[in-house]
Parts: C-alpha cells; structure tokens; sequence
C-alpha cells in the first residue's frame, strides 16, 4: 500500500483525499495547508487523518507520494528538492485532473447504478417470466416470475444450462439460427402452459453473445376459457329449457331492460322479442306497476301481483324473483300466469268437486243459472221443496231444465247422502220397465238372473228417483206406481212379497198432463198423487234476459267439452240470440254454441255472429209469404191444440170478466188447474186475482 502527503487542502486537495481514502491501495499519512479553516483539514480530522501547517514535519523517507494540490510552482519545486529518488511528486494540474477524472467516474458510475437499479426493478417486477442464456446457453438472469412459472429458484437456475432447467426449452434453436420465435406454446414439466417467445442477442458486428425468452403462463387462461365454454354451454341449456316452457317467462337486467323472453310469453301478450328486448320492464304493461322495477328497488320477490299485459289487456299474476350473484343484484325473472286460465281451472275443480260429492246427482242450485222472476220463482219453490219429503212435479217444456231441477232438489235435501236414480220412462219398453223398476224374483221369466235382482227404487232406498217422461207411462205403469206411491212398497216381478221403501219421487213431463186426463191416457188418481208440489220452469223465450249468462256458463262447459279456450261472446252474436225464440230451449242454445264453436278457428277466442248457423226463426222469415200458411198447417197435432186451448181460456176468460173461479166453472177444469193453463201460456196476467 502506497503511502500518499498531500500538499493543499483546498477543494482540488479534497476530492484527492475522498479518492484515496476510499481506494485500498493508498493510505493518506497526512495533509498539510497554511489555511486551518481550509474544507480539506476537516474532512481529514472526521477521517482521523493528521493534519497540519508545514509539510517539511511530515515529509519523511518511507512517503511514496506526495501530491503538490496548491497549484503554487515555488512550492512544488521546494517538494521536489526536499523529496529522496523513490518519492513520486505529482504536480497541482495533474492532480486536478486526476480529481475531474474521479468526479466524472463517481458520476458515470451513481448513473451506471441507478440504470441498473431501474432495469433490475423492471425486470424483477414484471409479471411475465424472463429468461437469458449467454453463447453457450448457460443462464445468466432469471427474474421471480420465471422462477414462480419453471418453479425452481435463481439460486439452483444461474450458471446452469438452459435445458438443464427447461428440456424443452427452444432458446439453444434461437442462439443457433438468430431467427426469432413469436408466440410459441410449450408445456413445461411442472404440468403448466406457457407462450413465450424468444429472442437472440446480437451486437453491432452481427455475432450472438445469448438469447432471452419472455413467457407468460396461460394455465388460468385456459381453464377461464373452459370455464367460459361451460358457462356458454349453461346459457344455451338454460335458454332452451326457458324458450320450451309452457310458462310465459320474463327476465330483465339490473337496470330493468328485458333481456330475454320466451314463446309462451309471445303467445301470451302478443309482444314479440324487437317489442321487450332492450325496452324498459314497463313496456308490456297495459295497466298496474311494474313487479320487475319493485323487485330491482326491493331485492325481494312478489308474488301473486295481479295486472294486464300486452296490448289485448290480458289479465294475469305474475310472480317475479330478483336475480342476485354474490350479492350483487343482476336483474329479476318473473313468471306470468293466464287468469283467464286459472279462471277455467277453477270452474273445473268446483265442478269436480260437485261429481265427487255425489257421483248421482252431480248439479246443485249454483249450476242453475237465471236471475229472471220467473226463474227465481221456480228456484224457490225447488228449494222449498227441497226441505219437504213430498212428491215433486217437475213441468216444462223440452229442454227448459227439469233434470236440472231434480239434481239440485235432490243435493239441497236431506237425502243427498243416498243415491239418486234416473229413469227416462219414455226410453224403455213397457216390457222391461216394470222389471228395472220393481226388480224381479229368481225364475220370474225366461232369462232371469239367479237369485233375482234389485229394482231401482230398491236401489234408490233412502234416496231419490227421477221419473222423466211421467206422461209416456202406460195404464198398467200407472196403476203401479200409484200403488208405490200410496202404500210406500214394491212387489219384485214373480214374487207376492211386498218389499217396503222410503223413496222420494222426482217427476217430470212435458205433456200436459190434464188434457191426457180428460183423453184418458193419464190416472187422474195418479196425477193427483204427483201433483202434489207441481214446479213449472218457463220456456227460454220467457226468460231472455237469463240468455247473456247462460251463454257464458255454456260456453265454459263446452270448452271443457271441446279443449277449446273461447272466451265469450260478442255483442253483436248476442243481439242475434236474444232476437231468437228458442223452442228448443237451453238445449238447444247449448247446441247453437257448440256449432258456432265448431266452426271457429284456433286463434279466434269471442264467438261472432259469423259463427252462429242461421236460426229457425230467420228461415221462415226469408220464407215466401204464400208458404206461411201451408206452415200454420203444417204444426204437430199437440201445438195447434195449445193454439186452440189458449184461444178458448182467453175467450172464456173475457167472457167472465177475468173472474178465475167462474171461468174454471165455465171450463169444467179445477181453480189450480186454470191458473196453471194462464202462467203457461201467459194469458191476462194482470187480471189474475
């Protein structure tokens, strides 16, 4: 180590002594300046470097150098004088320059650090990994990422070979044709997918000194790119089993933009998917709130909210549910329901419920439909009669309801328990009847089943039966039944044992019982016995006003009949209905409708007066007027007697003033029976006492 005095402590004296002070090869003895204050003797003192005034006191033989730093010539001459042969005496420019040279190398150097802490930084901190190999092929860098991907640390990498580390590295392929490679896949041991590409170094004359390889690892990619074909695949299933639902279905984001609909909703609120998609929640709405924008302000579901939809105002609950991921709200799905459907589904389950409760008699007074007076009073004679173990006369014209009647009578009375049994007199022969009827005893004729059978008011014990077409009966029927009735027993065909019964009966006719009298085809003695609480239930044309709801009950039956979903009628059908006299009656409305159903299309939901065949009434209209009389002539035998019969109590009535009892006199006919004769055919009502 060289021994160094330095002459000058000034600013030139200074940064020599920073300069030897921090090299190993010399050692500042001492450094002298006539100035105490000079920066130089301070910077020695913190140095614990001697210091002093007069450099003769420090100039000894074992000084290698002495650095003349004052720039003062006389004083460098003194030193070279006093210095022996082996001191080297530098002179005061030189050694400022030497002093420049240190500053600017400290400069280049604090410079060639901070470049180096800058790309070390970059290098270290970037998230894709890098890799350089020198001419050989042996790594030289490695940054953290590289080290995270190849998962082997800088440690165990530097110095190492690069397929030592990587087998299936490219870069020793780069080094050798200098060619770049962009973008190249490669799976590395450890299971991981990176992209890398690689790049040669070459200088300025062209020759290779290494590579480097910058990668990234695509493994996230690549399982967030399964992941999103899964969830692709999720959406299409999801929407296929949305758009195959029966159920009309809705969906809107979080800001209350429709974003997804199927077919059932089309079908349901006539909008198509250009009318909701991107529109607000509000656009298929008619009339009431938006369910979808309450639930996006809410965060909770609504259900059961009632509204009309589309532009056909279809009324329907909706229920709708927000759509919440993570607890982030992301829009809401609502689910729509036709009322007019549940409206029919109902109807279907009330009337089911009536055939489950009694599997016989399957009407009640809530299937009668009518608010007439008319109708009114023979409902509320049923009703009474209900409560009462009398027989009931059921009397009106073909298709006005009498079975009707006696269903409701029956499940309104306190033998709604038991069975109900119908019997259409007039559809079996005289000869089978009395057996269905009474039974019979084993043997009773040819045929007979062993050990005998039940009649069916046997059957009926307890309960009720409906005797329909009383006035078909023949005399030895008559007698018969007169005979159940008075004693309250039967005899089984073929046998002598009377067999007691406790059976209410139910009649009804549509012929006019008192005329079959007075021709002798009907027991007076029997009439009297069914007579006992007679019900007339007026003709449809007495009724009109009743027309609207029957048509609406009508129509609900029929489309259970027919798998339809018509909804009703339109005004301009009905005025056609009510403009019509109905000699058929209800049963023959209900046919009108089912014909004008038949006769509509699918997607026709009213029934219009194009639907409706031509009426009977509207045919003879259009009849030529010489016809109208060969038709006046053409009437059944019972109709023109009506006619004739109408005609003479009006007359007679006239005659008496409309006193009743001198015009039954008059007639020959009893009081009741007159009056029964003037509501049937609607004479002087207003004269009625």
């Amino acid at each position: 180590m060289k021994k160094v005095l330095i002459v000058g402590a000034g600013k030139g004296g200074s940064a020599l002594l920073k300069m030897f002070h921090e090299t190993k090869l010399m050692e500042v003895v001492a450094i002298i300046d006539q100035n105490d204050q000079a920066p130089g003797l301070e910077l020695a003192r913190s140095m614990h470097i001697m210091t002093g005034n007069d450099w003769r006191s420090f100039l000894t033989d074992d000084i290698d150098i002495v650095v003349e730093a004052t720039g003062d010539s006389r004083v460098f001459s003194e030193l070279r004088q006093a210095c022996s042969d082996h001191t080297v005496v530098i002179p005061g420019s030189i050694a400022y320059i030497i002093a420049q040279l240190v500053e600017e190398k400290e400069q280049l150097i604090t410079t060639l650090k901070n470049e180096t802490t800058k790309h070390d930084l970059i290098f270290n901190s970037t998230h894709d990994g890098m890799i350089v190999i020198d001419e050989n092929g042996y790594i030289t860098h490695m940054n953290p990422s590289a080290e995270k991907m190849i998962e082997k640390t800088k440690k165990q990498a530097l110095g190492k070979h690069i397929l030592d580390i990587i087998p299936s590295s490219g870069l020793p392929r780069v080094l050798k044709t200098k060619a770049v490679e962009l973008h190249q896949e490669l799976k590395l041991e450890n299971g991981r997918k990176i992209i890398t590409t690689r790049i040669p170094l070459i200088d300025e004359t062209g020759k290779s000194f290494g590579a480097f390889a910058v990668f990234k690892d695509i493994t996230e990619v690549v399982q967030l790119a399964e992941e999103v074909t899964n969830l692709k695949e999720i959406r299409t299933m999801l929407e296929a089993i949305i758009h195959s639902s029966e159920e009309a279905i809705s969906v809107v984001d979080e800001h209350g933009k429709g974003i997804l609909i199927n077919p059932a909703y089309t079908k349901l609120t006539g909008l198509s998917e250009e009318q909701v998609i991107g529109k607000p929640a509000t656009a298929d709405i008619s009339e009431g709130e938006s369910m979808h924008m309450k639930v996006l302000k809410t965060r909770r579901p609504v259900r059961g909210a009632r509204m009309k939809v589309g532009p056909k105002k279809r009324e329907v609950v909706v229920n709708v549910a927000p759509i919440i991921v993570d607890g982030v709200l992301k829009g809401s799905v609502g689910v729509i329901h036709d009322v007019s459907e549940i409206q029919r589904l109902t109807a279907e389950l009330d009337r089911a419920r009536q055939i489950i409760r009694t599997l016989e008699a399957k009407y009640s007074f809530d299937d009668i439909i009518g608010t007439s007076e008319e109708m009114m009073i023979a409902i509320e004679q049923a009703k009474l009669a209900a409560k009462t173990p009398a027989t009931i006369l059921l009397r009106g014209e073909s298709g006005t309801g009498k079975e009707l009647f006696a269903h409701a009578i029956h499940n309104a009375s306190d033998r709604k328990y038991h069975k109900f049994i119908r019997v259409n007199c007039a559809a079996i022969s005289e000869s089978l009847l009395e057996s269905e009827l009474f039974g019979y005893e084993e043997g009773a004729f040819s045929g007979a089943k062993r050990g005998g059978k039940k009649g069916l008011f046997e059957e009926a014990n307890n309960g009720s039966i409906f005797l329909d077409e009383i006035g078909e009966l023949s005399a030895n029927m008559q007698a018969k039944l007169l005979r159940v009735l008075q004693e309250r027993e039967i005899v089984r065909v073929g046998g002598t044992k009377p067999i007691p019964i406790n059976v209410r009966v139910i009649a009804a006719t549509n012929v006019h019982l008192e005329k079959a009298i007075a021709d002798g085809t009907f027991r007076e003695d029997l009439y009297y016995r069914l007579n006992r609480m007679p019900i007339y239930i007026p003709p449809l044309r007495a009724r009109k006003q009743d027309i609207p709801a029957l048509c609406q009950h009508l129509i609900q039956k029929l489309n259970q009949d027919y798998g339809r979903n018509v909804e009703g009628i339109t005004d301009e059908a009905l005025a056609y209905l009510l403009s019509y006299d109905w000699p058929g009656n209800v049963r023959e409305l209900e046919n009108v409708l089912g014909r004008a159903m038949i006769f509509m299309k699918y997607n026709e939901v009213k029934i219009d007066r194009k639907h409706i065949p031509m009426l009977h009434d509207e045919k003879e209209r259009n009849v030529p007027s010489a016809s109208i009389a060969l038709k006046e002539e053409n009437k059944t035998l019972a109709e023109m007697l009506d006619q004739y019969e109408a005609s003479v109590i009006e007359s007679v009535l006239k005659e008496c003033n409309g006193n009743k009892t001198a015009t039954a006199k008059k007639l020959g006919i009893s009081i009741r029976n007159l009056y029964y004769k003037l509501e049937k055919y609607g004479l002087d009502k207003n004269s009625m006492q």
